[in-house]
């Protein structure tokens, strides 16, 4: 039996007239379609992980190494890896279907879309962030995944004890972060200056590598839900 997978065994069932679907742990969400409803997923039921353990999400999921052996360590988490980019899904498709990880599904998706039509209320028990993409030209800022209106919708699925770890090689975007993630919604649960570096059982990545192969400080914050 074929045990290993590649990036390329992933065909993805497009249609003329695509909608969300779920098959052999990759969550297809269309990007460039308008939803006006929310249609809020069931995770408990087998079609996504058919059980009540809690439910950790990472966006900016990058090729899944840091996810991946997330929910290798801990397999009574279920995990979700949110990653716009095609070539990405596909690597985190494939690491996972070889590691044989049945805690674990890979959202295709853009983030914000993902989350405002399909994460239900008060539904995830921990956010990462690792390594977003700074954008650091203003004409691009809008493109930041940490803005208000998608800090608006962390807030709203996260239970109240839910911890929200953001975590950037670019001191600029992190003074943003800072800004944009106080309150009324989020407060930091560091001391100034309000971020550190990443614990040791944080975990790596291919982009943690790379920063800190360039020199480049990495700045770990943590934040909690006002309300």
């Amino acid at each position: 039996m074929k045990t290993f997978m590649r990036h390329q065994d992933l065909h993805i069932p497009f249609s003329q007239n695509p909608k969300p679907l779920l098959f052999s742990r990759l969550w297809f969400i269309p990007q460039n379609k308008k939803f006006e409803e929310p249609a809020f997923a069931q995770f408990r039921e087998p079609d996504f992980f058919g059980n009540t353990n809690p439910l950790h999400i990472e966006y900016c999921s990058g090729n899944g190494a840091w996810i991946c052996q997330k929910a290798r360590e801990r397999p009574d988490i279920n995990f979700i890896a949110c990653e716009r980019r095609l070539d990405r899904a596909r690597k985190i498709w494939a690491r996972l279907h070889t590691m044989k990880l049945q805690n674990l599904i890979v959202a295709y998706a853009e983030g914000l879309t993902l989350t405002k039509f399909f994460i239900p209320n008060a539904s995830i028990d921990a956010i990462f962030i690792n390594f977003p993409d700074p954008w650091p030209k203003r004409r691009h800022a809008r493109r930041r995944i940490v803005n208000p209106e998608f800090i608006a919708e962390m807030a709203r699925i996260c239970t109240q004890e839910a911890p929200v770890t953001i975590v950037t090689d670019d001191p600029t975007y992190s003074e943003e972060i800072l800004d944009e993630m106080g309150p009324p919604l989020f407060q930091s649960t560091l001391a100034k200056p309000s971020f550190t570096t990443p614990p040791e059982s944080y975990g790596g990545s291919f982009f943690e590598d790379l920063f800190r192969k360039q020199g480049k400080n990495i700045r770990f914050h943590q934040f909690s839900k006002l309300y």
